[in-house]
């Protein structure tokens, strides 16, 4: 029985120094983190410990996206908004164009080989 206690004392132990060896190479990493030299070598058990907690993260991730989708639902966008930059970034608009925007009809009284600008659009009926 003696033999029993002597070898659970061993694997008690060893297995005591192995979570402290674990901390301490947690302790270098975060340590030398700050300092600008290349990053430390790790352990093994350090090594698969970060891969662990990262797929732990991850599952906690997917978990959150699938209980509460709407959260992480794309913010539509207006497309007033798109249709009015698409027709303001128009090339092959000329002078005396007349375009219709969200905010109303305008006349292009800008030269086609500069850049446009907002005084480029006058509005329709301040013609």
């Amino acid at each position: 029985m003696s033999g029993l206690k002597t070898a659970a004392t061993i694997v008690l132990a060893l297995s005591i120094l192995d979570g402290a060896s674990l901390s301490r190479a947690q302790e270098d990493i975060a340590a030398s983190v700050t300092d600008d030299g290349p990053p430390p070598e790790i352990s093994r058990n350090a090594w698969r410990q970060r891969i662990e907690d990262a797929k732990r993260r991850a599952r906690e991730v997917a978990r959150e996206r699938r209980e509460h989708p709407e959260l992480y639902m794309p913010i539509p966008e207006d497309p007033d908004l798109i249709a009015t930059e698409r027709v303001l970034n128009d090339e092959s608009l000329q002078t005396g164009d007349i375009v219709s925007t969200n905010k109303g009809l305008f006349v292009f009284r800008g030269r086609i080989d500069q850049p446009r600008r907002q005084e480029d659009f006058v509005p329709l009926s301040a013609r």
